[in-house]
């Protein structure tokens, strides 16, 4: 199969919005409304939408067919890489390590000197796919917090 990689187009949304929901089940989770992923586009396109990145098929009948994403963002001190995802009949072909590297090339463009990113520890294959690709665990402890979101009448003026 042979593909291209781009940036994100609003024209993807529902493509991407599929494949998320097949590569992240926690997408499917009612209980967990902090995981939208209608939000997470819309935040995107809001914020560096340029490292907004998809993998598309070239010919074929499925030919323009999202097959993979990548999101990439910069703060100036460190780059974060977040929403991995290759379609399942996709996979093993190159398709992730091309987007990853692809981040990491437009991060280094930005002058990011270190990337992060977060997997969930019950996924020791998503694991070994980036020690494959000279990623290491860092001596750290990732912490979260929940914020609850204001209601227009809270919100500062």
């Amino acid at each position: 199969m042979s593909f291209t990689l781009r940036v994100f187009s609003e024209a993807d949304t529902e493509a991407v919005l599929a494949l998320w929901l097949q590569a992240f089940p926690e997408y499917n989770d009612a209980s967990r409304p902090h995981r939208d992923p209608r939000l997470s586009i819309a935040n995107k396109l809001g914020t560096q939408p340029e490292l907004f990145f998809v993998a598309v098929r070239e010919g074929g009948d499925e030919d323009g067919a999202v097959v993979g994403t990548a999101m990439a963002g910069y703060d100036g001190h460190r780059g974060w890489l977040y929403s991995l995802a290759v379609s399942p009949d996709a996979r093993r072909l190159g398709i992730g390590t091309r987007l990853v590297r692809h981040a990491e090339s437009a991060l280094a463009a930005m002058g990011c000197l270190k990337l992060n990113l977060q997997v969930l520890a019950d996924k020791p294959e998503v694991i070994a796919f980036y020690d494959a690709l000279g990623y290491r665990a860092d001596a750290v402890v990732s912490l979260g917090k929940r914020l609850a979101v204001p209601q227009e009448s809270e919100a500062i003026a």
